[in-house]
């Protein structure tokens, strides 16, 4: 069974930093992209970042890039999202979800809509505030 665990959120200071964890298990398959995706109140989800195993792409949103950072493990079953400069309009649930691909995936933009995607984590809640 594949499952997804979140963990690292908290709540945080603006301008300050957490690094979200995604670990994933029960993996079926060898080629996968992982992302990340936020949900604040009211709001839809939105693809924060994403990285893709097949050719070690990685996307950011346009509201996080230069702030966040997506990086795995070496055996890539683990997916880290390093947030920096963090600001109030941030604070939402992280999640994690996880696509299935293959040897030659050509990652894209996509990867940030979470249509793409099978499986997810429960979530972590992300707070930014003085």
């Amino acid at each position: 069974e594949v499952q997804l665990v979140e963990s690292g959120g908290g709540l945080v200071q603006p301008g300050g930093s957490l690094r979200l964890s995604c670990a994933g298990s029960g993996f079926t398959f060898d080629h996968y992209a992982i992302g990340w995706f936020r949900q604040a109140p009211g709001k839809e989800r939105e693809g924060v970042s994403a990285i893709s195993t097949s050719d070690a792409g990685t996307y950011y949103s346009d509201s996080v890039k230069g702030r966040f950072t997506i990086s795995s493990d070496n055996a890539g079953t683990t997916v880290y999202l390093q947030m920096n400069s963090l600001k109030p309009e941030d604070t939402a649930v992280y999640y994690c979800a996880v696509k299935e691909t293959h040897r030659y995936y050509s990652s894209n933009w996509r990867l940030l809509n979470r249509i793409e995607y099978d499986y997810w984590g429960q979530g972590t809640q992300v707070t930014v505030s003085s």
